[in-house]
């Protein structure tokens, strides 16, 4: 198992740079950069601005240097001091823009993902259990609605309600006297008051189709030959589903992992505008209309690295599953 975890290990360091390599050239596919972006949004206002200055800051900033040494400063800069670069639209650091709305987007993405495997598991199962029932009839009706219905769509749906029922719109995470506050005892139970929103907002939509993945891969599981077998001699239905096929089941669904909290962290742009979350999906979204490379490539960077941890954690979980995914003599 070690082994398998060291193995897995290695092939993440290289993942990482190649995938960093081609995030900084995507960001980098449209014509033009921050500075023609900006001087074109000037002039659609009228204004003007000194080519010299221009060009002063395009030397300042490395611009114009070659492709793989705008790179190296870049990747180098991430590696050996964490400076992720400088975000030219909020004139400030990219690490300082990335350290205020990383966490918080974490926060939310893990309350998401908690909230989708602890309600789409044990529902999947009883629906599997319970085949054809008004349970199983009920659970696959609403699965289909949360897979069918957009995040910003429910978003202003609960919104709605919320402001109808409470008179707040539960806009945001936290409420105004908090928003610059330092963190304290009230600030956290406000965010928790808050949070409610948008995890059933981000979260419906996967905790549907997980609901649907554990359904059918239970009934899969239930009808094989070595379940009928154990039945017949006599072991007992609660040892026999979660012991084998439950299990067995989970598979797929723990696979799942790495790409789940970065789709959480990129899915989630939409509903964190529409309701006006404090996350990484805005910035995000900004830095890549207004061509800020910088910012732009640091979170994807950041996803980058999310993607390959949360597959190193799927690989050492499906191991820990099932004994025939570890590869090699052992197995």
């Amino acid at each position: 198992m070690l082994q398998f975890i060291a193995k897995r290990f290695l092939i993440m360091i290289p993942t990482i740079l190649v995938i960093s390599f081609l995030a900084f050239w995507i960001i980098q596919l449209p014509p033009g950069d921050f500075l023609t972006s900006y001087v074109a949004q000037l002039e659609e206002m009228g204004d003007t601005i000194d080519p010299q200055v221009i060009e002063n800051l395009r030397e300042e900033y490395g611009l114009d240097d070659p492709f793989l040494v705008q790179y190296w400063k870049w990747i180098s800069g991430i590696v050996f001091r964490g400076d992720f670069g400088y975000s030219f639209e909020n004139n400030m650091r990219v690490s300082m823009l990335i350290n205020e709305r990383l966490y918080l987007t974490i926060i939310v993405s893990l309350f998401t993902m908690v909230f989708t495997y602890a309600v789409a598991i044990p529902i999947g199962i009883y629906s599997a259990t319970h085949q054809y029932s008004i349970g199983d009839y009920t659970a696959t009706f609403f699965g289909f609605v949360g897979m069918a219905t957009p995040n910003f769509l429910l978003a202003l749906v609960l919104m709605y309600v919320a402001f109808v029922w409470t008179g707040n719109s539960l806009v945001g995470l936290f409420s105004p006297e908090y928003i610059d506050a330092p963190w304290s005892w009230g600030k956290f139970v406000d965010m928790m008051k808050h949070i409610l929103v948008p995890v059933v907002v981000i979260g419906t939509a996967g905790t549907a189709g997980l609901l649907r993945v554990m359904r059918g891969q239970l009934l899969d599981e239930l009808r094989k030959q070595y379940v009928i077998t154990a039945r017949a001699k006599g072991v007992g239905e609660r040892t026999l589903l979660w012991k084998y096929p439950v299990r067995a089941s989970l598979n797929p669904i723990v696979s799942t992992i790495g790409w789940s909290l970065t789709g959480i962290f990129s899915g989630s742009t939409i509903t964190a505008i529409v309701l006006n979350l404090p996350t990484q999906g805005p910035v995000m979204y900004n830095a890549l209309k207004s061509q800020d490379m910088y910012l732009a490539g640091g979170f994807l960077f950041i996803l980058a690295i999310l993607t390959v941890v949360g597959t190193l954690i799927s690989d050492i979980l499906l191991a820990w599953l099932d004994p025939r995914i570890r590869v090699g003599k052992e197995a």
